[in-house]
């Protein structure tokens, strides 16, 4: 890790996911005394994180706790039984799922205001394509991404996206003026999150061109490492160059990684991504989010970390 590298890093704001660990506890306050303990001060409150830890949560935070970011929805919607952040789609055909999208946004930027966090993380949505990349995903693993089968596929499956694609964008970029005003008057920044599935919105031209339209200081892009690896991994952009690309629009990023072909999500330095490279195009300012599976161990964590502080400090 060159020095450059390191000194920006280190002067990066590091916070924790509660996707990690929001559903083994019962009391929002000891899921967040855990966090505490792993050594990060801030904590971002995963989209699974039910109404009955609220309470808890609101002791945290009168007691001093520091709230980076909200993963929207944030409270899981009564209505929904587990973590499930496209339960409501911005982009559904169905205008009671598209109100019921904006009611629990509007929701999630108040907590957020509450709270005194600074960011509220979106989903926006998908295009109806009977899960397209998890056929890409099957076809890389089955014949190898150069294979001809591969590549038929990889081109089928971007023509149908493009010519599905603007009504879905549309309905997208219409909720986003309306929470765009929303935030705007509460000082919350809402960041739309890369997505790693192919038929999901926005697409990386299409995110370029909705920061365009909105232009709106209060809208940014939120950068996945995991996401993005694994549309690098499946030869549809090149990581580097996507982060350069968009780096000035950038007001965040979930940090996990990835091994190959799509597993996300696993502890910093177990996968393939390539923080020496990727690191260094971040603003100084930038948030990192340490965005853990659940299935990740309390001593892989703990690695990750101090490898993290080891090399970045």
């Amino acid at each position: 890790m060159g020095l450059e590298a390191a000194n920006l890093a280190a002067s990066m704001t590091l916070s924790f996911s509660t996707c990690w660990n929001s559903h083994r506890h019962r009391d929002g306050r000891a899921m967040l005394d855990e966090i505490r303990n792993l050594g990060f001060r801030q904590v971002e409150l995963g989209h699974g994180v039910k109404l009955s830890l609220i309470p808890g949560i609101r002791e945290a935070s009168d007691a001093g706790a520091v709230f980076s970011s909200l993963h929207n929805f944030c409270p899981v919607p009564v209505e929904v039984q587990k973590a499930s952040p496209d339960c409501y789609e911005f982009t559904s055909h169905q205008k009671s799922a598209r109100s019921r999208a904006l009611k629990l946004t509007y929701q999630t930027i108040d907590l957020a205001v509450e709270l005194e966090a600074s960011f509220v993380i979106l989903h926006l949505g998908s295009v109806p394509m009977e899960a397209a990349t998890d056929s890409l995903e099957d076809y890389a693993e089955k014949y190898g991404l150069y294979s001809r089968q591969y590549i038929d596929q990889k081109l089928k499956l971007i023509a149908k996206r493009e010519s599905l694609g603007p009504r879905y964008y549309d309905r997208a970029l219409e909720a986003l003026r309306h929470l765009a005003e929303y935030a705007a008057a509460r000082n919350i920044h809402l960041g739309i999150e890369s997505r790693h599935g192919y038929e999901q919105v926005p697409s990386e031209r299409e995110m370029l061109r909705m920061l365009d339209e909105l232009n709106s200081p209060y809208v940014g892009y939120w950068h996945d490492f995991g996401h993005v690896q694994i549309k690098a991994n499946l030869g549809l952009l090149d990581h580097v160059e996507w982060l350069r690309m968009i780096r000035h629009r950038l007001l965040g990023c979930h940090l996990h990684d990835v091994r190959w072909l799509a597993r996300d999500h696993q502890p910093p330095f177990t996968g393939m991504i390539d923080y020496d490279t990727l690191i260094p195009l971040l603003p100084s300012d930038c948030l990192l989010v340490w965005e853990m599976s659940p299935s990740r161990s309390l001593e892989q964590v703990i690695e990750a970390r101090d490898r993290w502080e080891t090399t970045f400090t």
